[in-house]
């Protein structure tokens, strides 16, 4: 049985002056799947997830979110939603639990700090400063706080951009862990074995305009139909398999 939608975006567009950063895009987000923004530097792939966000105004277009309208009920979707921040969000001298307790006043609710961190393998750090944590950590921490408020939906913008091999795949582990609990997932990423792994399904962006949205096997089989080949012979495993398989896939963060 096919999922309802939960995000909808119709005809968005988004203007600075007389550039247009995003030109009439549309696309839906089924209830419980994984969707990539995927699309090189510029294309308007963290604009558009900034506009979903509530963080930035559209120009024109229409977003519904969770059945809440954006332009009507921008409060109704911050409640519903969690937003992974960036690096600059955090206070360093903060511990973690500390950081978790400021969050959930913020949101006016209660959360058990211990239990979002066991979620997250970081219940060892309760006591840490923030500033002491490795990326890897840090990625996870961003992760937990998107979590506080028991969203329907979460956004995350290049969860594991800096990560070694072994963090990376934790992470993943942990994102689809979050998406099997029932929770959508909007992300983006410029890995595409990361895309591949983690999405149900991608929209491809580039120059503010949707160039293509389907699932990663698809769009993999509709490109192999149409006669392209690899210039080299692909192997069963890459070198970050390799990289896993040497040194093992538990984390070293010490």
């Amino acid at each position: 049985m096919n999922k309802p939608f939960i995000i909808s975006v119709k005809n968005l567009v988004k203007k600075y002056d007389d550039f247009e950063a995003i030109k009439g895009i549309s696309f839906d987000v089924k209830e419980g799947e994984i969707f990539g923004l995927l699309g090189p530097n510029g294309a308007g792939k963290t604009t558009t997830l900034e506009i979903m966000e509530t963080l930035r105004d559209k120009t024109s277009g229409e977003v519904t979110i969770g059945g809440f309208n954006l332009e009507k009920s921008p409060n109704d979707i911050k409640h519903i939603i969690g937003v992974q921040l960036q690096t600059a969000g955090y206070y360093p001298n903060l511990n973690l639990t500390e950081l978790i307790e400021l969050f959930s006043g913020l949101y006016g609710i209660k959360v058990n700090a211990h239990e979002l961190l066991l979620k997250v393998s970081l219940a060892d750090k309760a006591k840490a400063k923030y500033k002491a944590l490795s990326g890897g950590q840090k990625q996870r921490f961003s992760i937990a706080t998107t979590l506080i408020n028991q969203p329907k939906i979460i956004f995350l913008d290049e969860p594991t951009t800096g990560l070694d091999p072994q963090a990376r795949r934790n992470l993943w582990d942990l994102i689809l862990e979050i998406r099997n609990s029932g929770t959508t997932i909007v992300l983006t990423t410029h890995y595409m074995d990361e895309a591949e792994v983690l999405c149900d399904r991608v929209a491809f962006i580039d120059n503010g305009e949707i160039i293509g949205v389907n699932s990663p096997d698809q769009f993999i089989d509709d490109l192999v139909a149409s006669g392209f080949e690899r210039s080299k012979q692909v192997k069963k495993a890459n070198l970050e398999d390799v990289f896993i398989s040497l040194t093992g896939k538990d984390l070293r963060e010490n």
